[in-house]
């Protein structure tokens, strides 16, 4: 039944971000987000899946990778580079959130100006997260499992070495 009750929520994310770029002609709907839904209703209570991790890892992400883009150019290395350090970006704000990793990839193959920051990025993420509030509610599961930085990240999140402590 939990399989199920994800699935569903899944779908009400992914066609409420659809409906929103297709009929009402706000772009929100982005690659990575596909991947986010997966982690919000199948592990809502996994850190990659707060909202801070959603939210933030988009933006840092995509903010690095239009600065990447935007300095370097749309070179191979560029790319390689703005990924890694969107990595370190979201280790470093503790707003990891892994599908948020293949945003510089879509900035770099779109050449996506800086409005690809607020939209679909920021407000799709804001909407996905909001989706993710009412459906959880919906179905008594409990979301979020925290909000902001009240909440020490797990090391391994924030990029340390758990064996060196």
């Amino acid at each position: 039944m939990s399989g199920v009750l994800s699935c569903a929520g899944i779908f009400a994310a992914i066609a409420t971000l659809a409906y929103c770029s297709f009929e009402l002609k706000v772009l929100l709907a982005l690659g990575s987000l596909g991947s986010s839904t997966v982690l919000l209703f199948c592990f809502p209570e996994s850190h990659f899946s707060q909202p801070r991790s959603i939210v933030g890892g988009h933006f840092v992400s995509t903010a690095v990778g239009l600065a990447a883009l935007s300095l370097c150019g749309q070179t191979w290395w560029a790319l390689g580079a703005a990924v890694a350090l969107a990595a370190a970006a979201m280790m470093l704000t503790r707003t990891m959130h892994p599908p948020a990793g293949s945003n510089p990839i879509i900035v770099f193959l779109g050449l996506a100006d800086w409005h690809f920051l607020f939209f679909p990025t920021l407000a799709g993420a804001v909407v996905l997260v909001s989706v993710g509030l009412a459906y959880h509610r919906w179905c008594r599961r409990p979301y979020p499992q925290y909000w902001g930085f009240e909440h020490e990240a797990p090391a391994s999140v924030r990029g340390e070495d758990s064996a060196a402590a």
